[in-house]
């Protein structure tokens, strides 16, 4: 599909350049840095903006530049640190708006088109087709049920609508995947839709129990999943688990893949400790980490 002039007249003054600096201090700088840029789209003409949260995290300010080049100060109103959307709020009446999937019946095969900023001032666009609808696990501590992927390859900065044949927002555009083929991952809408109102009145979803988080970065390999580094900081580095350890299980019990580990790992409530198995240098050491609640080690 070839977005058509129509659809694109609509989408485009829906979406905003969102510019965000953080403290130095905050924990998501090592790996993030103090000045971030993204792409929002805006949800409702009171002024809601829906964006990824990386991008926010942290925010001691953030800027949202609409496609005409105004500049609107903007407060982070709500985070959800399990699927990795945020919603911003600009004042501004009358703002044009892109309307929200209403179902969720996405197929390998539908066409769709993503548009991202490139800058305060452009957007880029490109097209493609949904490849599939299936869990997703990432090297982070990060698994999104239902994640949409997509042939469009993101043209520009993260958080941008994926928008169906209709001009309907289906998902927010979180990162492309070139390692494993060139899709684009896309936070299906539905995290947003489904518990805005929660979402907004308590900043988070507090519906949802806390799990345990320790900061950790890691891949599969031949069964065995291996540490590719740990989080300044975070409780893994305190414990002492270090990049290259492989992690042979979780309370004793055996793993052989990164879900498997999260799905061990977020049975402990957060101020749990974790006993991780780990092999290191001709020697298999239980090591136990103090878990914490991510939304508060960032907060």
């Amino acid at each position: 599909m070839n977005a058509s002039v129509y659809l694109l007249e609509h989408t485009l003054p829906a979406t905003v350049h969102v510019q965000v600096t953080v403290p130095e201090s905050h924990p998501s700088v090592p790996v993030l840095g103090t000045e971030r840029a993204g792409t929002g789209t805006i949800v409702d003409p009171s002024g809601l903006v829906l964006t990824v949260n990386y991008v926010v995290l942290g925010a001691a300010s953030a800027t949202v530049t609409t496609l005409d080049g105004t500049e609107h100060a903007a407060e982070v109103v709500a985070q959800d640190f399990a699927t990795g959307i945020a919603v911003l709020r600009i004042d501004g009446g009358g703002l044009p708006v892109l309307p929200l999937r209403e179902d969720d019946a996405l197929a390998a095969g539908e066409e769709v088109f993503i548009v991202a900023s490139v800058g305060e001032g452009g957007r880029r666009t490109a097209t493609g087709a949904i490849t599939a609808v299936a869990p997703f696990d990432a090297n982070w501590e990060y698994v999104l049920e239902g994640a949409i992927f997509s042939s469009a390859m993101n043209p520009g900065l993260g958080g941008g609508p994926l928008v169906d044949a209709r001009g309907r927002m289906a998902a927010l555009v979180s990162l492309n995947l070139n390692e494993i083929g060139r899709f684009a991952l896309g936070i299906p809408v539905a995290c947003f839709r489904d518990h805005r109102e929660e979402l907004l009145r308590f900043g988070r979803r507090r519906s949802r129990p806390a799990r345990a988080w320790l900061g950790l970065f890691c891949y599969t390999f031949r069964d065995h999943v291996v540490v590719a580094g740990v989080l300044p900081g975070a409780p893994g580095e305190a414990a002492g688990l270090a990049q290259g350890d492989v992690v042979l299980g979780v309370d004793r019990h055996r793993i052989g893949s990164r879900r498997e580990l999260y799905e061990r790992l977020w049975r402990h409530a957060p101020g749990e400790r974790v006993a991780l198995e780990v092999y290191r240098k001709d020697e298999v050491l239980t090591i136990e980490v103090p878990s914490v609640d991510v939304e508060e080690f960032f907060g």
